[in-house]
C-alpha cells in the first residue's frame, strides 16, 4: 500500500505549509487508486463514487490486505460501536462497495467473503468455468 501527500516544512518560523496546488491523499493498491478526500476509486478502466460509509469499509478492508477482517471489526471502526446481534448494515456496506468494485472490473473479485467470520480484500481474478 502506498500513501502519500506531500508537504513541506518551513524552519524559518515553524509552520507546516502545503504548497499551492497539493494534490489530495491518494492510496494505490491492486489496480486500484483510491482517493480518500474525494471519495473516488479509480482504475485504468474507470472510476466509481463512494458515499462516506461505503469508502470507511473499503478503507477497514485496505488496511488489512490478505487478512479476514470481521465483520465486529467493521462494525467497531465505521460505526464505533460492537455489531448489535443480527446487525446486517456490515454486510449490506460491503456488497455495495463489492458492486461498484465489479463495475470497474468486471473480471476480478477484489472481496472476499469468508461465511460465519467476514471479509477479506484480495484481488483475484475470477475463475473460469
Amino acid at each position: 500500500m502506498e500513501i502519500g501527500r506531500p508537504y513541506s516544512l518551513s524552519a524559518a518560523n515553524g509552520d507546516v505549509a502545503a504548497p499551492f496546488g497539493t494534490p489530495e491523499r491518494t492510496i494505490t493498491l491492486a489496480g486500484l487508486e483510491i482517493r480518500p478526500d474525494s471519495r473516488e476509486v479509480l482504475t485504468a478502466t474507470g472510476r466509481i463514487q463512494l458515499t462516506g460509509r461505503e469508502l470507511d469499509v473499503l478503507m477497514v478492508l485496505v488496511e488489512h490486505p490478505d487478512r479476514v477482517v470481521t465483520r465486529d471489526t467493521i462494525y467497531g471502526e465505521v460505526w464505533g460501536g460492537h455489531m448489535p446481534y443480527r446487525d446486517r448494515a456490515a454486510d449490506v456496506y460491503v456488497r455495495r462497495v463489492r458492486e461498484k468494485l465489479r463495475a470497474l472490473a468486471p473480471d476480478l473479485i477484489y472481496i472476499h467473503t469468508h461465511f460465519g467470520i467476514g471479509y477479506r480484500f484480495w484481488p483475484e481474478p475470477i475463475p473460469s468455468a
